[in-house]
Order: C-alpha cells, then sequence, then structure tokens
C-alpha cells in the first residue's frame, strides 16, 4: 500500500479504538460508580464500626495504584489488548469477591474485593493512554480527552443504581447491599470483552511497528519518531501528580466541612456530582486547548483555575455557594491538568518505553492522591477547612515553578547548543 492509503488506514483505526474506548470507559464507570458510593457503609457494617468506613476507598485507591506497573508492562510486551482485558477481568472478580464478603459477613474479605475492584480505575487510567498510540499531534489532546469525558456517564449515572441494584440483589436472594456489585461484575465483564475483541490490531502494537517502518525506511509512512525528552517527562508527571493530590485532599474534606456547617446531605451530594461533572464534562475543551495553546500553556491554565478555586474554598469557607463554586472549578483545574499533563507525557516518551513511563505516572497519581487524602484530615482538624485550601497552593506552586525550571533548562538547551534532543522541542511521532 502506499504511505498516503497506510495513513488513511490508521486514522481510521485510531477513530475505531477512540470509540471502544470510550465505550469501555462507560461500562467501568457504570459498576464503580454504584459500588464506591456503597462501599464506605459496608465497611463499616461488615467491621462493625464507622471508624473503618475510609477503608473503603483506601482500598480501592490501593488497588489502582498497586495495578498501574503491572498492567503499563503487560502492555508494553503484549499489547493494550491484554493489558486492558486483564484488568478489566480482575475487576470483575473483585464485584465477586465483595459479593462473597457480604454473603459471609467477613471484612478482610471485603477489603481485598474494594482492591480488585480498585483495578478498574487504573484500566480507566491506561485507556486514556491507549487513546492517544495513534492519534496525530493535532488531535492528541482531543482523542485523550474524549475517553475521560466518556468517564462521565458512569460517573454520573453509576450512583443511581444504588437503590436498582438492591432490588436486583433481593430478586437473586443476595443479602441486603450485595446487589449493587452484580452491576460492577456485569458492567467490568462487558467491558473487557469490548477491549478483547474490539482493539484488533492492537493499537500500541501498531504504533510500535510504524515506529520500526520510520527507522527502517526514513519515515517513508509519513511519520516521524519520538526521542525521549526526560525534563517534559519529569514535568508531566509532576502536573498530573500534584494536580491530582491537590484535587482529592480538597474534594475529600468538603462533605465533612458542609455537614459539620450545618449542611444538608442533599446540599453535599449536589456539590460533589457538580465537582464530578467540572472534572469530566468539559475535558474535551481542555483536550482541544492543549491541541492548539499547546499543552504547557493548558497546564498552567489548570493551575490558574485551580489557584481560583482554593482562593474561593479559603476565603469563602463559611458560604455553601463559594465552596460549591470552589469545588467545580477544582474539578475544571484537575481536568485541564491532567489532560495536558497525559498528553504531553505521551508525546514526550518513544513509543518502546511509553506503556512503562505511562504506568509509573499513573502509579505516582495514584499514591499522590492517597497521601493527599490522608494529610487532608489531619490538616482539617489542625488548620481548618479554610487553611486545608491555603496549604494546597503550595501543591499549585510546585507546578508552576516546575514549568518555569523546565522552560529555563530548554531555552538553555537551545542557546547553548549542547544536549539538544533533550532540551529542544520534541519531534512527535505519528
Amino acid at each position: 500500500m502506499t504511505a498516503q492509503t497506510d495513513l488513511h488506514s490508521v486514522a481510521a483505526l485510531q477513530r475505531r479504538v477512540r470509540n471502544l474506548l470510550m465505550v469501555g470507559q462507560v461500562m467501568a464507570g457504570l459498576g464503580m460508580g454504584a459500588t464506591l458510593s456503597i462501599g464506605a457503609i459496608m465497611a463499616g457494617r461488615l467491621s462493625g464500626s464507622d471508624a473503618w468506613s475510609g477503608m473503603a476507598a483506601t482500598m480501592s485507591t490501593l488497588g489502582a495504584a498497586l495495578a498501574a506497573v503491572p498492567l503499563a508492562r503487560l502492555a508494553a510486551r503484549y499489547g493494550r489488548q491484554v493489558s486492558l482485558t486483564t484488568g478489566a477481568l480482575l475487576a470483575a472478580t473483585g464485584g465477586l469477591v465483595t459479593m462473597g464478603s457480604v454473603v459471609f459477613e467477613w471484612f478482610p474479605m471485603l477489603l481485598i474485593g474494594l482492591a480488585m475492584i480498585g483495578v478498574g480505575t487504573a484500566v480507566n487510567l491506561q485507556s486514556r493512554f491507549a487513546a492517544t498510540d495513534l492519534a496525530v499531534p493535532t488531535t492528541r489532546g482531543r482523542d485523550l480527552s474524549l475517553v475521560v469525558w466518556a468517564t462521565t456517564v458512569g460517573a454520573v449515572s453509576g450512583p443511581n443504581l444504588i437503590t436498582p441494584g438492591d432490588s436486583l440483589g433481593a430478586f437473586l436472594g443476595m443479602p441486603e447491599l450485595a446487589g449493587p456489585f452484580v452491576f460492577t461484575t456485569v458492567a467490568q465483564s462487558i467491558a473487557a470483552i469490548v477491549y478483547f475483541f474490539g482493539l484488533r490490531p492492537d493499537p500500541l502494537k501498531v504504533a510500535m511497528e510504524i515506529a520500526d517502518a520510520d527507522r527502517a525506511s526514513g519515515a517513508s509512512a509519513g511519520v516521524k519518531t519520538v526521542v525521549d525528552n526526560p525534563w517534559m517527562i519529569r514535568t508531566a508527571i509532576v502536573s498530573i501528580a500534584l494536580s491530582h493530590a491537590t484535587m482529592v485532599a480538597v474534594m475529600a474534606m468538603t462533605p465533612v466541612h458542609l455537614v459539620n456547617h450545618g449542611a444538608s446531605f442533599a446540599i453535599v451530594g449536589f456539590t460533589i456530582s457538580l465537582h464530578i461533572a467540572g472534572m469530566f464534562a468539559l475535558s474535551p475543551v481542555f483536550g482541544v486547548l492543549a491541541d492548539r495553546l499547546g499543552r504547557i500553556p493548558t497546564i498552567l491554565i489548570g493551575q490558574a483555575i485551580l489557584a481560583v478555586s482554593l482562593a474561593l474554598t479559603g476565603f469563602g469557607s463559611e458560604n455553601e455557594m463559594a465552596v460549591l463554586g470552589g469545588l467545580v472549578m477544582l474539578g475544571l483545574g484537575w481536568s485541564a491538568a491532567t489532560v495536558a499533563g497525559s498528553t504531553l507525557l505521551t508525546e514526550s516518551t518513544s513509543v518502546e518505553r511509553r506503556p512503562k513511563v505511562q504506568g509509573f505516572s499513573d502509579l505516582v497519581m495514584s499514591g499522590s492522591g492517597a497521601v493527599g487524602g490522608a494529610l487532608s484530615g489531619v490538616t482539617l482538624a489542625v488548620a481548618g477547612y479554610d487553611g486545608l485550601s491555603f496549604i494546597a497552593l503550595a501543591l499549585v506552586a510546585g507546578v508552576v515553578l516546575r514549568i518555569f525550571l523546565t522552560l529555563r533548562h530548554q531555552n538553555a538547551g537551545v542557546m547553548g547548543g549542547g544536549d539538544h534532543h533533550r532540551s529542544s522541542p520534541i519531534t512527535y511521532d505519528i
């Protein structure tokens, strides 16, 4: 085939892969949304103490963190199809294990099941990277953001499946609260089927083949090869991780703060729902901005939005509307930084090393969120909600400082003429 025909074939494959990944994201979101909403209640009941309720979110986050690197290694060796399918099947099995914990009333079994369900989060994170394997530079941010956007459907709809899940569980003769996990198992199983049968040919393998052909024939297929850019890779990882830690720290303590100040559960639920909408619903906007304005400028836009959100929650901590507005902007800032940072990470890494670097980034991201969430409770108790917001500004400043140092390093490298491939603007692949 001609190079032009090859490019058309790759473009068609990229569109199909992106659409399949979006379907998988919706299924995964539906399953996880229902279970994570009820996981804290189950943890309290099975353990006999509400003090253990927080372990539901902790184990889910831990599962995502522990799965990030192994799934990335699977992708590097066998492709996205095997990696995403394996992760979805583990999450589906986690649903079965969690149902078993309710039947046997065994708390440790619940923790194991929730950690396995958390693997689905690692699959969601890797899916956004899979959307960029064959994307062209001019639409890479948009393609990644569309897959992130698909999470909105599950994140919003999932919690509303708790009541139908309980009804289904009662119909099947299951104990109370076990029913919603049927949706987790079914949804994650459907996602696994979509990944297994839909990701053929495998996008990552095709990307590697194109890179090999590029080196062998001098870019006869009309593509260029990425050279690793260590400074940009580290900047992307720092931006994603610190933005995530900022978001988790403030978001996790907002319900506690609102309830302690007399807000109704309806207000709390509405605030968190709008926050989630801010995280995902407008991600395509930031994807387009990342493509048109650039990755670094969009990350900085995200930090500016995060700073405004923290100012709102800090200075307006006693005002419910100010907190609500701050939480919406917190989600928007996270979205801008995550979409642009993930795109920057992908295009700064050679295709051969890309899955492992992406897996490491997801590990750092999940770990930062876990640390941020754990420390936020202590900070709230010591400094209050306003103090937490102002302290979180240090994380925003950390991202801005890292970007400043990166740009200075690039400029110094270009003017000095040394280490050009590391400090000059990178060359994009595909």
